[in-house]
C-alpha cells in the first residue's frame, strides 16, 4: 500500500520513493506526494526523476486500493529509487481553490442552512452545488462574496484530525458532508477544520491558513433544479 504523504503534509514539493511495480504506463511507488484525485479535486501532475532522466506523470488515480502514477516512457524506469517532483504551481492553486470552497460552504450554510451536494476543483476555478437554496438576488450574491472574503482575510488556521466513522456519524451540524455516502470499508474519517467556522470530512489538500487563498470572485450562479444552486468561483491573487 502506497503511503500518502500528501495527507500529512500538503506542502511537500518533492521526495524520494521506491518503484514497486511497473505495468505499461502504470507505476506504483512505496510512497507518494501526488494526490490521486477525489472529492472533486483534480489529480496532481509532475515528474519522476531517475538517473538524470525525467519521466512525466500526466495522471494519478486511485484504483483497487492503490495510487497509480500514469507515467510516460515508464518502460525505461528501473525498480529502484526515484525522485518525485510535483507541479507545485498547479497543486498550490488546487489547494487554494479547495480551501476556498470549504470557507464558502461554511458561509452559505450559516446564512441559509444549505448543504454542499457536490463540487469540482480545477487549477484556475471551482464550483460548488448547494441544496435548499432559492434564487439569490445580486445583493445576496455580493453579501456571500463579501462575507467569504472577510473570513478568508481573518486568516483562520487550517488543520486536520482523524476520527472513527462512528464518531463522525454522531456529529450533526458539524460534519456536513454525508459520511453515510462513503463506502462501508472507510472506517477512519479525516476531518479538515478551518478555525471555528467549519469542519468537514475531506481527503483533499489544503493551505495552512485561509489568508493564502487570495480573494474570492463569484463568477456565476446557476439553478440546478428546484432550490438547488451551483456557484462558480475563482481566486484572485491578493
Amino acid at each position: 500500500m502506497t503511503i500518502a504523504l500528501f495527507l500529512e503534509n500538503s506542502y511537500l514539493k518533492s521526495c524520494n520513493a521506491q518503484v514497486v511495480q511497473i505495468n505499461g504506463e502504470e507505476v506504483i511507488l512505496d510512497q507518494t506526494i501526488f494526490y490521486p484525485g477525489g472529492g472533486g479535486q483534480e489529480h496532481d501532475t509532475g515528474f519522476l526523476v531517475q538517473n538524470g532522466q525525467e519521466f512525466e506523470v500526466y495522471k494519478v488515480k486511485k484504483q483497487n486500493g492503490q495510487i497509480v502514477h500514469y507515467t510516460k516512457n515508464a518502460n525505461r524506469l528501473a525498480k529502484d529509487q526515484v525522485q518525485l517532483v510535483l507541479d507545485w504551481e498547479r497543486r498550490y492553486n488546487l489547494m487554494r481553490h479547495h480551501t476556498l470552497l470549504h470557507v464558502l460552504g461554511a458561509v452559505v450554510y450559516n446564512k441559509y442552512g444549505s448543504l454542499c451536494t457536490g463540487n469540482q476543483i480545477y487549477e484556475r476555478r471551482a464550483r460548488i452545488d448547494f441544496n435548499n437554496l432559492s434564487d439569490l438576488s445580486e445583493e445576496e450574491i455580493k453579501e456571500i462574496e463579501a462575507e467569504t472574503n472577510r473570513q478568508i482575510k481573518a486568516n483562520h488556521p487550517v488543520s486536520f484530525r482523524v476520527v472513527s466513522r462512528e464518531e463522525a456519524e454522531q456529529m450533526p451540524g458539524v460534519i456536513k458532508t454525508l459520511v453515510s455516502l462513503l463506502p462501508p470499508a472507510v472506517q477512519d474519517i479525516r476531518l479538515v477544520k478551518i478555525g471555528d467556522i467549519d469542519e468537514q470530512a475531506c481527503g483533499g489538500t489544503h493551505v495552512k491558513e485561509t489568508g493564502e487563498i487570495g480573494i474570492l470572485q463569484i463568477t456565476k450562479v446557476k439553478s440546478k433544479g428546484k432550490n438547488n444552486k451551483r456557484i462558480e468561483v475563482k481566486v484572485l491573487t491578493s
